[in-house]
């Protein structure tokens, strides 16, 4: 899995996605519940005019076949960026390799991770999977 912290794929929709974001921890402050996080995110999604899909499900599959479980993302934002919600303390190595599993289920290019925890500041980081930006060139 090729792994890029790239800034050039969706960055003005990351940029924007994330003024989102920095909109609900200013008016929210930190330490909520993540489904607080993710209704108000989602509201404020909304009124900036940003596309998104919330909790989509997303199917998985085994050697061609469809499995049972299903992934359900946070959100999906501009239909090529993956989007996973926290309110823990602090990141930690775990969810970074959640969100990229994820990204890689999905097809997604851009996964951001925000975490709403910290009552200080939004805490996130920004990948990029660049297989799925070649896979997207190749078949456009």
């Amino acid at each position: 899995m090729n792994v890029q912290n790239s800034n050039k794929p969706y960055s003005e929709e990351g940029f924007a996605l994330m003024g989102a974001a920095f909109e609900v921890h200013k008016e929210m402050g930190g330490g909520l519940l993540e489904e607080i996080y993710q209704e108000c995110l989602e509201l404020e999604l909304g009124m900036q005019g940003i596309p998104f899909q919330s909790k989509q499900t997303l199917a998985t599959f085994y050697k061609d076949r469809e499995l049972l479980k299903k992934y359900v993302p946070d959100l999906v934002v501009h239909e090529g960026i993956l989007v996973e919600l926290k309110a823990v303390k602090q990141l930690v190595p775990e969810h970074e390799a959640q969100l990229m599993n994820y990204m890689r289920i999905a097809k997604k290019p851009v996964g951001y991770l925000i975490n709403f925890g910290p009552v200080e500041k939004v805490e996130w980081k920004r990948f990029v999977l660049s297989e799925f930006l070649q896979h997207k060139r190749q078949s456009a």
